[in-house]
């Protein structure tokens, strides 16, 4: 394969561009042209037993008020091959293609020895983007249900910037609501006074938070019990009522905001376990103290269906916006002149839109109606844009059940992360006995947290996750710790070879085994796979493809000597290399470690 042919992006691309061609010229002499663009987006580059890519002919068929099946065969007839693309035939209603088999060799390997740690990363470009995700209310622990959000997240942004987006995550970190204000309700008053049912149910544990003296547990530890007595106490409620006032009109109580903090800190921390960090925290109250909120509400007085209720407080008739009947007003401002979340969750959108070209929520089924509420008033403003939304579905445990920090039933991420690395050690203790504690250790905090990640995003968001520990910590099924362990299986080869930091030479032509050929094919598909994903935030195909990549590449470790191979030695250990190091851009991608020995 010349340098004419050859793009070290995205070596499927000269393939793909033969392939269009050829199909556009084919179809004009059919009787159903297509252009460039039509054709590119119809066709199938995973390949299969009857060829490398295929091309539906079903809507060109009907264009040409042809039978399928007549069609494909007319139009492989038709085609052109060349020196990239061998041969098109028909099968029922697709026309196949076979590529060079040299040609893709050598492209692929090339691109991916070359570019190393980049393949799959294409030129930066275009505007700015942010990804909003996880935004959890500063009230305690992660239960496994709010860290889908933040993995779903995290990977996106990952996908976004190796698409070429430049990306910035944010964390909304909302210290202004009755969520944040019941904790410093709470602890504005020393423990041996506060109300007697919040004693007794923090003293028993009913909760069943982690025990463990990080701030997000110590100082969360109140809050179901706290929520649960302020439904029956009105008193009590009306003094949260009266820490928000104050909250908003500049003066909250002492510690409040520090108690957020402390808490974030200790929610971060989990995090940070599962590599998730953020690049910026956008404090609710700083659109307060800045005017934005102000803002907003003037001009909100003045939209086009704004209402004031005969108690003062100010709404949007939303009834042209297809809302539940129960919803057919938003109200933006109580009566008593605080503003509520939804409107300054407006006035954060509004310093998005200055600022990002692309804005992204991430947000659990549960904040559907959010985000229509959010939609209305931003239209409502005069907001052209609004948000492109990633919702997903719950987390459910096998026993059942949506989990709710609010009501005190979760399952909780610090637990999950030590069962899961707990289980892990026990894995990879029964594999190797040999290694040191310290290396152990390593390891399995590295495989339990890569299984939580790779498990929960391997699964489309729009359906819900049910976690299973077989599932999950499995070295052998659809997993992290099945690609991590595959991944150290390419370096364990690499390292017997002697030629572990390359040059790998290789010759295309020698490695023509069919279980060869097929890994060659899915590598090849990485750079296109990442800027679909990107394209789609369809971020479970990245986890698809890294599994499918791990499972070609144990076929061909059982099916083909590599070490002892003969001539063809020095090509199959440039192909584990290009294995090696796709596999561990897919793992970084996927925010899960790489292992160079398990």
């Amino acid at each position: 394969m010349d340098d004419t042919t050859l793009d070290r992006f995205d070596p499927a691309e000269p393939f793909v561009q033969a392939i269009v061609a050829g199909l556009e010229a084919a179809l004009g002499q059919t009787g159903a042209p297509l252009g460039a663009e039509a054709i590119r987006s119809q066709l199938d580059l995973e390949g299969g037993p009857d060829g490398d890519v295929a091309f539906p002919a079903h809507r060109a068929a009907a264009t040409a008020k042809s039978r399928p099946d007549e069609f494909a065969d007319r139009l492989a007839r038709a085609f052109s091959t060349g020196p990239l693309v061998r041969s098109a035939a028909a099968k029922g209603a697709y026309v196949n293609f076979r590529l060079d088999p040299a040609a893709l060799t050598s492209g692929t390997l090339s691109a991916v020895l070359e570019r190393g740690p980049d393949y799959g990363h294409h030129p930066t470009g275009g505007p700015l983007a942010s990804v909003e995700h996880t935004s959890a209310n500063p009230t305690g622990p992660f239960h496994i249900g709010r860290v889908r959000n933040a993995i779903i997240g995290d990977t996106l942004a990952r996908v976004l910037r190796a698409a070429g987006t430049p990306a910035t995550t944010q964390y909304y970190v909302d210290d202004m609501g009755r969520q944040a204000t019941m904790i410093t309700w709470i602890w504005s008053k020393p423990p041996a006074e506060w109300p007697e049912p919040v004693r007794t149910a923090v003293a028993g544990g009913s909760d069943g938070a982690p025990t463990e003296d990080k701030p997000d547990a110590r100082f969360g530890r109140p809050y179901p019990a706290v929520s649960a007595y302020l439904k029956e106490n009105a008193a009590a409620r009306e003094e949260v009522a009266e820490l928000i006032r104050q909250i908003e009109l500049g003066t909250p109580p002492a510690r409040h905001r520090e108690l957020a903090q402390e808490i974030l800190g200790g929610m971060l921390e989990s995090l940070a376990r599962l590599h998730i960090r953020f690049d910026e925290f956008v404090w609710e109250s700083d659109f307060l103290r800045d005017g934005s909120v102000e803002r907003v509400l003037e001009r909100m007085h003045h939209a086009p269906h704004a209402v004031r209720e005969e108690n003062g407080a100010w709404a949007i008739d939303a009834a042209g916006y297809g809302l539940p009947q129960e919803s057919g007003k938003i109200v933006f401002q109580r009566a008593d002149g605080t503003s509520l979340y939804v409107l300054r969750d407006v006035a954060f959108h509004l310093a998005k839109f200055a600022r990002f070209g692309r804005v992204v929520d991430v947000l659990g089924q549960d904040h559907r109606l959010h985000a229509r509420t959010l939609d209305a008033l931003l239209h409502e403003y005069g907001e052209a844009r609004t948000p492109t939304y990633l919702i997903y579905q719950d987390i459910t445990v096998p026993e059942g059940g949506r989990m709710s920090t609010r009501g005190g039933s979760a399952v909780w991420l610090d637990q999950l992360l030590a069962e899961a690395v707990a289980r892990a050690r026990q894995e990879v203790l029964a594999r190797r006995e040999d290694l040191p504690e310290s290396e152990v250790d390593r390891i399995a905090e590295a495989v339990g947290a890569g299984a939580i990640r790779f498990h929960i995003v391997r699964v489309a968001p729009e359906k819900p996750v049910v976690f299973r520990w077989e599932d999950a910590l499995s070295f052998e099924g659809r997993s992290g710790p099945f690609v991590q362990y595959s991944y150290a299986r390419a370096s364990s080869v690499l390292r017997k070879s002697d030629v572990e930091a390359g040059p790998f030479p290789f010759d295309a032509a020698r490695l023509a085994d069919v279980e060869e050929l097929a890994l060659v094919r899915i590598l090849a598909r990485f750079p296109r796979t990442v800027r679909d994903a990107a394209r789609t935030m369809h971020v479970q195909a990245l986890a698809g493809y890294a599994h499918e990549l791990a499972d070609q590449f144990n076929r061909f470790y059982h099916a083909v000597p590599v070490l002892r191979s003969g001539d063809e030695r020095a090509s199959r250990i440039a192909l584990v290399a290009a294995v090696r190091q796709t596999l561990g851009n897919a793992l970084d991608l996927l925010g899960i470690p790489r292992l160079e020995t398990m």
